[in-house]
This record gives structure tokens, sequence and C-alpha cells, in this order.
């Protein structure tokens, strides 16, 4: 009889109640992020039977839903589209009973227990947390470039160079990333060009070794992309002293920004933004009691999915032995 009270358009006493009843709800794991290391976490806290909510954001998925084939996630012979993975992910997690809303954090207030989670919508509350927020890429902000992304433009070598067999490929950036990136790159592509905007490269000496000693890999200095071209697929890329380049690819590498900045303040970070993970029990726990971290917004090194994917099992695991504890 309730849901007669309810109108389209036109909340009424049900939907009240529900929101009500969610605000006093206390879940026993609130996950923020929705990428491999969230999900893959949420799958081992409620198949623990552990009450978990994910908050997943109003763009769920993390890097994976920008990537159009991925070939190197473990148990896909012919490999997997990015946002298909992520998707059979997500139903897993909700199959197992997790709870997803796709909103956005605002803030935490992590003094008491619980901990209090507040989205653009409402409060959630929260005996342990898991943050699992993941990394951006820092893009090069050109036209052409967002339009393009999955179709030529990419940030990620190891996940995508193999479709670059042949082809002639460009790499922005001057630190070790990019000179990781190129290398990789060499063992498909024809040709690989590094493009950077300084003079000399930041990277280590013996990385710039092996991109000189490389006769696949040309490197342009002095130089900045103002434009990537191409309607279905990358077909050129601009640079800002008006000469074009025909390519098949670009990869941008001029750093990953952890998601860490809304927990500045609250939660330990390192120099470079990422989360500290400094438990000694529960490797994975921060500084902070019962709040646990997983995959990129901590990982600066390995940045792949299926590494994410084994750090949310850990944090997950290390939840539930503190709950079992707490």
């Amino acid at each position: 009889m309730l849901d007669r009270l309810d109108l389209p358009g036109k909340p009424g006493i049900l939907s009240y109640l529900r929101k009500r009843r969610r605000l006093m709800e206390i879940y026993d794991v609130i996950i923020i992020g929705s990428g491999p290391a969230g999900l893959t976490a949420g799958i081992y806290t409620s198949r623990a039977n552990l009450k978990t909510l994910m908050i997943a954001g109003s763009k769920w998925g993390g890097q994976l839903m920008l990537t159009t084939g991925v070939e190197n996630y473990p148990g896909f012979l012919n490999g997997i589209q990015g946002p298909d993975l992520m998707t059979n992910m997500r139903k897993q997690a909700e199959k197992h009973g997790v709870e997803i809303v796709d909103e956005d954090m605002v803030r935490i207030e992590i003094g008491d227990r619980p901990y209090k989670t507040y989205t653009t919508n409402r409060t959630y509350m929260g005996r342990a947390m898991i943050i699992a927020t993941g990394a951006v890429t820092q893009w090069l902000n050109v036209p052409g470039e967002q339009e393009l992304i999955g179709r030529g433009v990419s940030s990620c070598a190891p996940c995508d160079a193999p479709f670059f067999k042949g082809k002639k490929v460009v790499v922005v950036g001057g630190g070790d990333a990019a000179m990781e990136e190129a290398l990789v790159l060499t063992k498909f592509a024809d040709e690989v060009t590094i493009v950077h905007r300084r003079g000399e490269f930041r990277a280590s000496r013996i990385m710039q070794e092996r991109i000189k000693n490389n006769p696949k890999i040309k490197v342009r200095f002095n130089t900045e992309v103002a434009e990537i071209i191409g309607k279905e697929k990358v077909e050129k890329v601009k640079f800002k002293d008006g000469s074009e380049m025909e390519v098949d690819g670009i990869f941008v590498a001029v750093g990953h920004k952890p998601a860490s900045q809304i927990f500045e303040g609250k939660i330990d970070l390192d120099e470079k933004d990422y989360i500290r993970r400094q438990g000694a029990k529960y490797h994975t726990m921060s500084n902070v009691e019962g709040v646990f971290v997983a995959g990129d917004v901590h990982d600066y090194r390995y940045r792949q999915a299926i590494t994410a994917a084994g750090y949310g099992c850990e944090a997950a695991l290390d939840a539930e032995r503190w709950l079992s504890e707490a």
C-alpha cells in the first residue's frame, strides 16, 4: 500500500522510510572505489558474510572503462574488452551481495567508529573501510585526446602495445615511465618516437642509455603536442611548432596522480600523495585503525588490473580478520 504513495517524480512515504533506514544502517565494510581492487575486495568481503557497501562513484569502473582490448588478464584466452571485464566483476560482486551505489564521495569522518562516509546524496556508516579509489592518468588536455582514448590514445603500453604490431607510435614524456613505455612498444611497433617538451630527459641514466641504444627509438626534444587528429582512430599528431607526424598511436606518459586528495589530513600520504600502507599485523591497513587500502591509490610501481585485484583481495582478508578481533 505504501508503494502507492510514491508517484512518478514525487517520492512519498515509502521513499522516505527507505532513506531513513539507510541512514541508520551500519555496514560491516564500506568500499570506496569500483575498479579491480574495489570490486575484488567486495567479492571477498561479501562472501565472508560481511555486509558490504560500495561507493562506486558516478563514473564507476576505474581506468579499465577507458581501455579497449585487455589481453593480459588471466582467464580470457582471446582477451576481453575493458568495460566488459569491469561489468563482469560488478555483476559478480552484486551476485554475492555487495550493495553498490553510483555516487561520488565528498567527505569522510574517521575519528570515531562507526566511520561515516558522505556522498553527494546521503551519509553511510561502516565498521571498517577499504579505500580503493585508484589513480588517474595525467593527460595532455589537447584537442582530440579524450575523444580518441581507446582508439589509438593510451596510457599503458603493457596493456595496449600488442595492438600496435608493425605500427608507428609516439610516446609523450621524459621520465622513467616514458622510457619504459617506449621500450615495451619496441617489441611490437616498427617505429617509436619519444616526444619531450624539454631539452633533456629527467629519466635515470640507465634508462636513457637503453633508449639511446635501441635502433627503433627516435627522440624529439623541445617538442609539445598541440593536437591529436583522427576520426575513428588516431591518424596523426600535430605539434606546437606547426609540424605534423602520421602515427597509429600515441602513449601519454606524463605521470599518474593518485585519487587521494579527499583523504589529505585524515590519512597519511607519502611524498607523491599515495596512501601509505603501514599496518604491522594487518599489512594493508593505513595509519587509521580499520581503514584499509588497495590498488593504485597506494601502488605507484605496477599499476596493473591484476595487481590491483590482488591488493583488493589482501585488503578484504585483512578487514575480515580485523573485524573478527575488533
